[in-house]
């Protein structure tokens, strides 16, 4: 018996099966798409069924991850403002790594390289954290990460892992049994975008800028948490900086057109996870704790476990924290428990991609009809207005009333 992909929304790319393998013989390669799947060595597979035992879709039906208790769930953001404007939301995970850190643990997270691909990797020092901070949106080659997880903990190290939570699911399986050693922190995720189109996308942007990027950041917050912006810092000292709807492949991915075909049909969408706790924006904060909504960014946080509960209540001192019932997170954030759904031009999207500029394909397929382009502009053009007037906060508060009433 051995792991056969017939449908490539069962496969998320987890690792596990090659990771587990005694022969090495599977391999992670990828489709015309960009993504990873396993390929078998026939000639040097023995059957012995390990890769099929250690997949989390065909060992974990999607009913027995919806079973549990409501968790615990907070709105929450660090009180140290450097930190928090250089995170993608409310600066938690630096929190949570630096106490991990702090007992001599390892934090495992995803970075970019020297080429901007996002790789798994880890790290023993806290001035090293800041390439785990921020949102990548790309899915993450795991390398050999699961196997590292594993001699960590056997040498009694405490180990924290962050990723998608097909990706922790995926460690958990590998591992096959619990470690009291071992946290788990994922993210609510909306959907892993090709690393193809990724990289066709840097080359576009360096292409032209006349210049090799520098460094690249999917969530500044010049304009605020709830408007951030993509960034891109280049050799020759040039910068681009676009919000969020403007930029093309923040396009592409919110519009769902570029995502593995498994983020369609996730079986992950649970409330109830593996891991110990999920981080995610608090979307909506405005108006569920208004008084927490200064748009430097408020993290929706949700416990699991005991382990997650005492390592929150452990980072405390250093949050502003408020107890809320996990269903007003979510309603402002339904990645949580709903799969995007699939594009209707998908398929041609991929077909053309090795065919077509990639600006040009995303604007082709991906172009917002004139109405909604037009209220957006509407709306940042009264928006800068109030700004300069210095009117800007007043009108949310008046906007927060009406709500109330």
């Amino acid at each position: 018996m051995m792991i056969t992909i017939t449908n490539r929304e069962n496969c998320m790319g987890c690792y596990a099966c090659a990771a587990i393998c005694p022969k090495t013989c599977i391999s992670m390669e990828s489709d015309n798409e960009g993504f990873w799947y396993p390929v078998v060595d026939h000639d040097r597979c023995i059957e012995c069924g390990m890769c099929v035992k250690v997949c989390p879709i065909i060992q974990t039906p999607h009913k027995e991850r919806e079973q549990g208790t409501k968790p615990l769930a907070y709105a929450a953001y660090n009180k140290d403002d450097t930190v928090r404007l250089d995170s993608s939301s409310g600066g938690l995970f630096t929190l949570i790594a630096e106490e991990v850190l702090s007992v001599g643990g390892v934090v495992f997270g995803a970075r970019f390289d020297d080429r901007f691909n996002v790789i798994h990797d880890y790290v023993e020092k806290v001035d090293k954290l800041s390439d785990f901070r921020g949102s990548k949106y790309v899915q993450s080659r795991i390398g050999d990460s699961y196997e590292q997880v594993q001699e960590f903990l056997q040498q009694g190290r405490l180990v924290l892992f962050t990723g998608t939570p097909c990706q922790i699911s995926g460690l958990k399986h590998y591992l096959g049994k619990d470690f009291d050693n071992l946290l788990c922190q994922d993210i609510v995720c909306h959907g892993v975008p090709s690393p193809t189109v990724w990289q066709k996308y840097v080359a576009y942007r360096e292409n032209r800028a006349g210049a090799s990027a520098r460094r690249i950041a999917f969530r500044r917050k010049d304009r605020g948490w709830k408007r951030y912006s993509v960034s891109f810092l280049f050799n020759n000292n040039t910068e681009y900086l676009q919000i969020l709807h403007q930029d093309l492949y923040m396009q592409a991915f919110l519009k769902d057109i570029c995502l593995r075909p498994s983020c369609h049909a996730c079986q992950f969408k649970t409330v109830n996870r593996e891991s110990d706790l999920t981080l995610a924006d608090f979307w909506g904060i405005q108006n569920v704790l208004p008084e927490m909504d200064d748009d430097k960014g408020t993290s929706f946080v949700i416990i699991h476990s005991e382990k997650g509960k005492q390592l929150f209540e452990r980072i405390q001192r250093s949050l502003v924290s408020h107890e809320v019932d996990v269903w007003q997170g979510i309603q402002y954030n339904s990645a949580m428990i709903r799969s995007a759904k699939r594009h209707p031009h998908r398929d041609e999207f991929f077909e053309q991609l090795d065919h077509e500029r990639i600006d040009i394909l995303i604007r082709r397929l991906c172009r917002d009809k004139l109405p909604v382009r037009i209220k957006r502009k509407l709306v940042a053009g009264v928006r800068l207005i109030l700004e300069k007037l210095g009117l800007l906060e007043t009108a949310k508060r008046v906007l927060r009333r009406g709500r109330s009433v």
